[in-house]
């Protein structure tokens, strides 16, 4: 069960489905503990207009919110399609000019994507055959956005997907919060001890301004995930670096 506060003496309690190994799988996957379960469920309930992950490294994030935007679009009709945006913050040194469209300009910065994608399409006996119609089906129903072009817009049953939100600020995130239409859904994921924006610190990120303002709100939702599941030694390293 899942508690959601009303008043200050008094909760309700709501029954959540179990989406754990050997019960109902999402797209294929299983929440491997209890802060996964509590996600897969606000990102599969209908009500929950809005959802944010908090999380380190390996935990995650971009695996469920795309494992849930996958079985709603495709599974279940409820989304049109999928769109994936992430600020274009760079680690290290700026590559500079990258050629072609808004596509494939941010192709680049959505390594994450590929990642999950092929961790929740990869079968042992698929055919390069089927391994290329899927991969073509998923083109056509998961889209790559720049946020230097969200302004005016508006998003239509679209499943929208922010990555390391913890990078914008609380304009950036209220002019894309604001960029949904009816019938859509949007996800933010974030670390917020992976900043790499000079200019904000974890108290003064949109993420962290998002959380507290929509808490208490009854279609949105936050879960803190806290257990890595990439691997020991992502895990150890998030601990002790």
């Amino acid at each position: 069960m899942t508690v959601q506060a009303q008043t200050e003496k008094s909760a309700t309690l709501h029954v959540i489905r179990d989406y754990r190994q050997g019960k109902t799988p999402v797209w294929g996957i299983h929440a491997k503990n209890r802060e996964q379960n509590f996600a897969l469920n606000l990102l599969l309930d209908p009500e929950v207009d809005f959802v944010t992950l908090l999380g380190a490294a390996g935990t995650g994030k971009t695996l469920l919110a795309l494992a849930a935007g996958l079985a709603q679009t495709l599974d279940e009709p409820r989304y049109r399609e999928i769109i994936m945006t992430r600020v274009t913050v760079p680690l290290g040194e700026d590559i500079g000019f990258l050629p072609g469209t808004e596509e494939e300009k941010m192709t680049p910065w959505m390594g994450a994507l590929m990642d999950n994608l092929e961790v929740l399409t990869q079968t042992s006996n698929a055919g390069d055959w089927e391994r290329a119609a899927t991969n073509d089906l998923l083109s056509k129903r998961i889209k790559i956005r720049s946020l230097n072009f969200m302004r005016g817009r508006t998003f239509l049953n679209r499943y929208i997907i922010i990555d390391e939100a913890q990078n914008l600020t609380a304009k950036q995130m209220k002019t894309l919060i604001t960029r949904c239409g009816p019938g859509s859904k949007m996800v933010c994921l974030g670390n917020l001890a992976q900043i790499d924006t000079p200019y904000l610190s974890e108290t003064t990120s949109g993420l962290t301004y998002v959380v507290d303002r929509f808490r208490g709100w009854p279609h949105g939702g936050h879960v803190t995930l806290a257990r890595g599941e990439r691997s020991r030694l992502a895990a150890y390293a998030s601990d002790i670096l």
